[in-house]
């Protein structure tokens, strides 16, 4: 079975909800389903401390996992306008894929979470398009005819889904926020499917 890649990172727990409602979107589809693949927090020290995998949520993602998608949905909650590190060092060990070619022509979109409204959403999603690109990836973002995007009071962007959080991290994600999420799922597996 074809799969879309929901590659996220999550410190509080907001970009894992935004992964689970894309992989809801994506399972929509028939022959197509969600993986979901977190990565490891980067260690401040010189030896890595994380467990081989994960004490909860989604495993850790492989190579493999990323070479073998048919399309990639890719999260991270915003650090100063970026993709997190932790997201930033996995992405940096794909040169190999890079190399052959692997990501070349397979759809992909980007999501994120901030703790305010205007902590740079947009240029978070910009920040994860970058490397997709180099990898020769066809991006995927929301179009104005998801009418969610016109009405949300909280995130949601033609770039691809956005969560407001707020200071503590922790508000749920809006009914918009949701069904924008989905949206994207649904756009991927689509595309996907019509590329395959």
């Amino acid at each position: 079975m074809n799969y879309i890649l929901i590659l996220h990172y999550s410190r509080h727990g907001a970009t894992a909800a935004m992964a689970r409602q894309i992989a809801r979107g994506v399972e929509e589809m028939d022959g197509m389903e969600a993986r979901l693949r977190t990565v490891p927090e980067v260690s401040t020290t010189c030896e890595a401390v994380d467990p081989a995998v994960p004490d909860e949520g989604a495993p850790y993602a492989s190579l493999d996992d990323l070479r073998d998608c048919a399309g990639l949905a890719l999260g991270s909650p915003t650090r100063f306008g970026n993709m997190a590190a932790a997201m930033k060092h996995f992405i940096d060990s794909s040169s190999r894929l890079w190399i052959s070619g692997a990501l070349i022509g397979k759809p992909a979109g980007v999501f994120t979470s901030t703790s305010s409204m205007h902590g740079g959403q947009e240029t978070t999603l910009t920040s994860m398009m970058m490397p997709l690109l180099h990898h020769g990836m066809l991006l995927v973002g929301l179009p104005y005819s998801e009418n969610d995007l016109m009405h949300t009071q909280s995130g949601g962007t033609p770039y691809g889904p956005s969560h407001f959080a707020g200071s503590d991290s922790k508000l749920p994600l809006s009914d918009e926020e949701q069904r924008l999420c989905r949206a994207l799922g649904r756009r991927l597996a689509l595309t996907a499917l019509k590329l395959a």
